[in-house]
């Protein structure tokens, strides 16, 4: 059997108090502290059920220290493997500490309990009824001065005996003050299972990868520990020790303690060859591989060789087929054979696997110890196919293996710097600098050394170090202008993207000179092109907007070029254009999960104008998520920033403060100026959807340096409307007049057809009655601006308020009704409120708005429809929106009555109805 000490978690220490860090068992620990508070008002039982190493004897711990601070007697027992065959071993454990106070009983059942310890002496066989009588009696007798809580811990092994004494014990608790908590192992109940059973599942996740960041554990090794535990706290938390105290290979299971690993190999020492070879084949084997083919090289389920396995406690039964009881088994089992052992079981698991060339490429690789081209062959296929499938880790993985077993040192240093690339879609910084360092290592080549800075600067651009990073790469570039000019284009791509992020104009004047001095071929003119436009917009960047869909066109489904090229129609205001491209690149990013790379946020940003909102939070989410796990706090911000701008509008202005405050904390302001810009504006529109001018100027106005020009080139001029409407209703005309109007001057020659549209609104928000109205019909003659509904009701709306005060009423009521009915639909619900109250000054009779059931959930509860409705299981939900798929369906059990559904298959159209 496992080891008895098999719930641990880890400790913080505070003065001399070690206290337990409980992750991920909030709902836990909340109906056990409900349990122990509640006992004075008469007994309760539960029983805490789990796996090994689920957490349960951690949670007993922190029920009783709760108890003992609330004044309550603890009696604790821990049952114990090498005393099942004692009788009343347990009861004896338990009782212990309140024995003296047996005396106290009636004549009979002292007796009875006393004999049952062999204190005094007792009829053959014991009085189980009279004993547990004698129990009954001195637990209400100990709860005279306090409330009484009991605990047994690994309750599978209390003696029959007691566990006998125990349940009749339990059903009779109702009238005193006693609570009985009994921890027991799934699928080994040794008491009444009538009585409430909380049942520890696996930790999700997010928990998972909270209790391992406690650690210090990140990036690889962190998913390979998470593949590995499955949710198991005590897997997570011996994996994580073991992990990180050496370097484990890229194959086969994690290595355990060395506390655990002798345990388990001592059971091994007593099994026959056949059983040794068994385990280790099934230890050897991936969950990725198809257990059939795994089976046929095991013994007949009915071999004797299997009830000798079974006899260890190693293995259960699961109908024909055998697995470990515990994740941390099969690590040891593993680990425990001579690595000459390991290799033949990964052989042999390769010939079964001929026909699964991946898995067949991998155990192959496992089995082989020195260089071999073909199975370096073998796994760069793989690699391919898994990056076109989106796994770009477990095609980082198998390039970077593909690299050790070559045995030419330029296609080493090749498929290093293709591990390197591709381990940049992961997130994980360090592993792609450790990738690239060994291909620095193997070569003199300046161009190839230079490329694996590029992939290192590439990731670095999420992170805060955008100074450093673009200097890096703009060096790259520099120094290989002439000689390497393809290498010194992909650096200059990278450092356009921190220019973009950093919007120091410094940076544009060193890529315009490098950019200069570039050779630049008719192949590469698309990539130069594309670094003009992110770097310099409105100058040469301006010219590329005519040719940009033949680009696009041309791009076919290459999501990477496709994403690319709509970053740059983004920029050029081309919102259509880009968004139809996103879509095209976006659906083969959302079926393997977001890239971790800047283009995220444009996609986010490109939706948010183009009023799919709950598209853009959930790309935020996805950003959000990989950015927090890997460390890329300028990601995690963008993400942040962005998802404020969309709570803003929607009205939650206190989350929408929340999270811009986060990007703010996360991200230095000179270094991130375009997130800086999106959190001001995020907060700037909450203190506007409250009526707040004055805090929304202040905010509007830190978009704007103190002589009024844009304090980053890109992200602070769509923000002019807004400021001027703040301004407006704030009396600091004259100081936006004045930033308007330079922003005019600064886009005469090449800002975009939006961006003069925009200045138009914030001309008219600010002119004399006489001289707003052609403004306000230059801002409506943009031909984009259905494709940006946001703005084009803002647009609507101002017109509107403006016919209205001069009473050209008849006029304004169509403007009125048609941005009502667009804030409606998007869900902007603070201006939806402001078009019907301008509609019923107009004299119309409006209602208030029928939001319907849908509009009553908590906006979590929507996104969970919404994603639902697609139809994404509850599993695939809690990924996106980092929720276990217990608490998904939670919210959707109690979603359904409220929407009047009893189906998912109903969702979509609750959701139709509600989007208008």
């Amino acid at each position: 059997m496992a080891p008895a000490c098999d719930d641990v978690a880890p400790a913080r220490e505070t003065g001399r108090l070690v206290e337990a860090t409980i992750i991920g068992r909030d709902a836990e620990i909340e109906r056990l502290s409900a349990l122990v508070a509640q006992a004075p008002g008469g007994g309760r039982v539960l029983l805490l059920a789990g796996a090994a190493g689920a957490g349960k004897s951690t949670l007993l711990d922190d029920a009783a220290r709760r108890a003992e601070r609330a004044g309550h007697r603890v009696l604790r027992a821990t049952g114990r493997e090498s005393e099942t065959d004692l009788a009343f071993a347990g009861l004896h454990q338990l009782l212990r500490p309140v024995l003296g106070e047996a005396a106290g009983l009636p004549d009979r059942q002292r007796r009875a309990l006393l004999g049952a310890f062999g204190f005094e002496p007792a009829p053959d066989p014991p009085d189980l009824l009279l004993t547990g009588i004698a129990v009954v009696t001195l637990l209400s007798q100990a709860t005279g001065r306090s409330p009484v809580l009991v605990v047994v811990d690994d309750a599978q092994w209390i003696d029959s005996a007691s566990a006998d004494v125990l349940s009749f014990v339990a059903r009779r608790l109702d009238d005193d003050p006693v609570t009985l908590l009994l921890a027991v192992r799934d699928g080994d109940p040794r008491l009444d299972r009538a009585y409430p059973v909380l049942t520890l599942a696996p930790l999700d996740a997010v928990a998972s990868k909270r209790l391992l960041a406690l650690k210090g554990v990140t990036g690889r090794i962190r998913d390979r520990i998470l593949d590995q535990a499955a949710g198991n706290p005590l897997a997570l938390l011996e994996l994580a020790s073991a992990a990180t105290s050496g370097a484990p290979d890229d194959h086969g299971p994690l290595p355990v303690g060395e506390r655990l690993a002798g345990l388990y190999a001592a059971r091994l020492r007593d099994l026959p060859e056949a059983g040794r070879r068994a385990l280790l084949l099934l230890a050897a084997a991936d969950v990725e591989d198809p257990p059939a083919a795994v089976q046929e090289l095991l013994p007949d389920p009915d071999d004797d060789v299997w009830t000798a396995v079974e006899q260890t406690g190693l293995t259960r039964r699961a109908g024909r087929h055998t697995r470990f009881r515990h994740p941390l088994i099969r690590s040891a089992v593993y680990h425990a054979a001579p690595s000459g052992a390991r290799m033949e079981a990964h052989r042999l698991l390769a010939g079964a696997l001929r026909d699964e060339p991946d898995r067949h490429a991998w155990h192959l690789a496992a089995a082989t110890a020195r260089p071999d081209a073909a199975v370096s062959a073998a796994l760069e296929e793989s690699a391919g196919r898994a990056r076109r499938r989106g796994g770009y880790a477990a095609a980082a993985k198998a390039l970077a293996r593909a690299a050790e077993l070559h045995p030419e040192r330029d296609e080493s240093v090749r498929l290093l710097i293709a591990a390197a690339g591709t381990a940049v879609l992961t997130g994980h910084l360090d592993w792609v600098e450790e990738l690239a360092g060994a291909a620095r290592a193997r070569t003199d080549d300046p161009a190839v050394r230079a490329l694996a800075d590029v992939h290192v600067g590439r990731l670095a651009a999420l992170t805060r170090r955008h100074t450093a990073a673009f200097a890096r790469l703009a060096g790259i570039a520099e120094d290989l202008a002439a000689t390497q000019p393809a290498t010194a284009l992909h650096a200059l791509t990278a450092a356009a993207v921190l220019r973009f992020y950093a919007g120091e104009e410094a940076q544009r004047e060193r890529i315009d000179r490098i950019l200069r001095r570039l050779p630049v071929g008719p192949q590469e003119e698309p990539l130069r092109d594309w670094i003009t436009v992110v770097s310099d917009p409105f100058g040469g960047g301006r010219e590329v907007a005519p040719r940009l869909p033949e680009l696009i066109a041309a791009a076919g489904r290459d999501p990477e070029r496709l994403a690319a090229l709509a970053m740059a129609a983004w920029i050029l205001d081309e919102t259509r254009l880009a968004v139809r491209a996103f879509d095209e690149a976006v659906q083969s990013w959302l079926a393997r999960g977001p890239l971790p790379d800047g283009l995220g946020g444009v996609v986010a940003l490109a939706y948010l104008e183009y009023g799919r909102w709950e598209q853009a939070r959930e790309v935020c989410a996805g950003i959000g998520a990989l950015a927090a796990a890997a460390g890329l706090d300028h990601a995690a911000a963008c993400a942040h920033a962005i998802d404020a701008m969309v709570l803003a509008y929607q009205g939650d202005a206190a989350q929408a403060r929340a999270l811009a405050e986060e990007a703010l904390r996360l991200v230095d302001p000179l270094e991130s100026r375009s997130v800086a810009v999106y959190a001001h504006r995020a907060t700037a529109a909450a203190a506007m959807a409250e009526g707040d001018y004055e805090l929304a100027y202040e905010q509007y106005r830190m978009l704007f340096d103190p002589s009024g020009d844009p304090v980053h080139y890109h992200a602070s001029y769509p923000a002019l409307p807004e400021l001027a409407a703040a301004a407006a209703r704030s009396g600091r005309h004259a100081d936006a007049i004045e930033i308007v109007e330079r922003s005019a001057r600064a886009l005469a020659q090449g800002g975009s057809t939006r961006l003069h549209a925009l200045i138009h609104r914030g001309r008219a928000l600010l002119a004399d009655p006489g001289q707003a109205e052609a403004h306000f019909r230059a801002a409506l003659a943009d031909p984009g601006l259905e494709g940006r509904p946001f703005e084009h009701a803002q647009a609507l709306l101002e017109y509107a308020e403006w016919l209205r005060r001069r009473r050209r009423i008849a006029e304004a009521r169509p403007f009125l009704g048609a941005a009502e009915a667009i804030f409606r639909r998007l869900g902007a619900r603070p201006w939806t409120e402001r078009a019907r109250a301008e509609l019923r000054a107009a004299g119309l009779d409006v209602g208030p708005a029928d939001r319907g059931a849908f509009a009553e959930l908590s906006p979590q509860q929507q996104q969970i429809v919404r994603l639902a409705a697609r139809g994404l299981s509850n599993r695939e939900i809690g990924e996106r929106l980092f929720l276990s798929p217990r608490t998904v369906g939670s919210h959707l059990y109690r979603a359904f009555p409220k929407l009047g559904v009893t189906a998912r298959s109903q969702l979509r159209d609750v959701v139709e109805a509600a989007q208008g």
